[in-house]
């Protein structure tokens, strides 16, 4: 856990094991070193109980696309496993096949396939199957949309208009214009849910009067580790808590230059005794560019690193999926990965 106590007395050993040391021209104390007979006299050995007691999830924001949580008290490999769950091994539904019977606009078959496969879908993958290459397309596996657009002048646009949008019928077509088309039972089914494109408003292609889009598009069920169009997340990254020691008091002239070196919110100023004095108020705003220590004058004054267990985590859904779900169907693939393997560690041990 992180030591209330703020100063540069901290034990070296603790400071080694809890901390990244943010120096000049380096980064140093980057690997961990939490394992049994490193110290002496320090028992390392992993305990799920302190484990439970450590560790702790904060969430700081959340919407409904966007999603922030502090996750306190793990390693680095397991935020990591988390982030790389997230891109590419939640499952999601995406436009995989793309047929066409008619494209006489200037966007090439391939490409216009490929614009198609990366408009997201608003479809609960859990009431779907994983479709193979050999499966038959049922209800149960796909979701097909239709749409069949053809530009022409607009009789009623004035013959001065130059906005296309106004001079023409159809002449951009959106990811809105897709028509869900639902098989078997698929309208029941979803009757609350309508199935649809997460956005309306993205364009696919333009077409000019006389031009002409006819295509039938099946979705199936995939992760992102097959193709980036099935990833439920724009991003998901994680940082280190960033902690900024200062010894002593910087005052006067000084103290206004070391806001600067921060940006704005990491630390202000206040006037104690008629002095001005610099106080780091909110530490994890830092973007730790190591500004502060080109500065010959707080050398010595400033201390920067990051907290080793403490991972500030962001989830950015491209909008299927609500990042808080995503982040519990991300944990709950982890576990499956885990039993996985405690399954073949079982299966070779009855073996010998």
């Amino acid at each position: 856990m992180v030591p209330e106590k703020k100063d540069f007395k901290h034990n070296d050993i603790i400071a080694l094991r809890s901390r990244v040391m943010v120096e000049r021209d380096r980064v140093t104390s980057t690997a961990s070193t939490d394992y049994p007979h490193n110290y002496p006299g320090v028992d390392l050995a992993w305990d799920l109980e302190k484990f439970k007691e450590n560790f702790k999830i904060k969430i700081n924001r959340m919407s409904k696309t966007d999603m922030e949580f502090d996750m306190i008290g793990v390693d680095a490999s397991v935020a990591n496993a988390f982030r790389r769950i997230l891109i590419a091994e939640v499952p999601t539904m995406a436009i995989s096949n793309v047929f066409i019977m008619n494209n006489t606009s200037v966007v090439a078959d391939e490409i216009l396939a490929h614009r198609f496969g990366l408009v997201p879908i608003l479809a609960d993958p859990t009431k779907f199957d994983f479709k193979s290459k050999d499966d038959t397309p049922t209800d149960l596996n796909t979701i097909v949309f239709k749409l069949k657009a053809k530009c022409a002048h607009n009789p009623k646009a004035s013959p001065t208009e130059t906005d296309p949008l106004k001079k023409y019928v159809h002449s951009t077509i959106y990811s809105g214009d897709l028509e869900w088309d639902p098989k078997g039972n698929q309208e029941e089914r979803f009757k609350e849910c309508p199935i649809k494109p997460v956005y309306d408003d993205i364009v696919v292609a333009k077409l000019r009067p006389g031009q002409e889009i006819d295509v039938e598009v099946h979705c199936e069920k995939g992760i992102g580790q097959d193709h980036a169009k099935w990833s439920p997340v724009a991003t998901a990254t994680y940082r280190l808590l960033p902690e900024i020691l200062v010894n002593g008091e910087i005052i006067g002239e000084s103290a206004a230059r070391f806001q600067k070196c921060f940006p704005e919110g990491v630390v202000d100023l206040v006037v104690e005794n008629g002095v001005q004095k610099a106080v780091v108020v909110n530490p994890r705003k830092d973007t730790v560019s190591r500004e502060v220590l080109r500065h010959h004058e707080f050398e010595n004054k400033v201390k920067l690193t990051r907290v080793r267990d403490h991972f500030i985590f962001s989830i950015e859904s491209v909008g299927a999926i609500e990042p808080q779900d995503l982040f519990v169907q991300a944990v709950q693939v982890l576990f499956d990965k885990c039993a996985q393997v405690k399954r073949s560690l079982q299966a070779s041990l009855q073996s010998d």
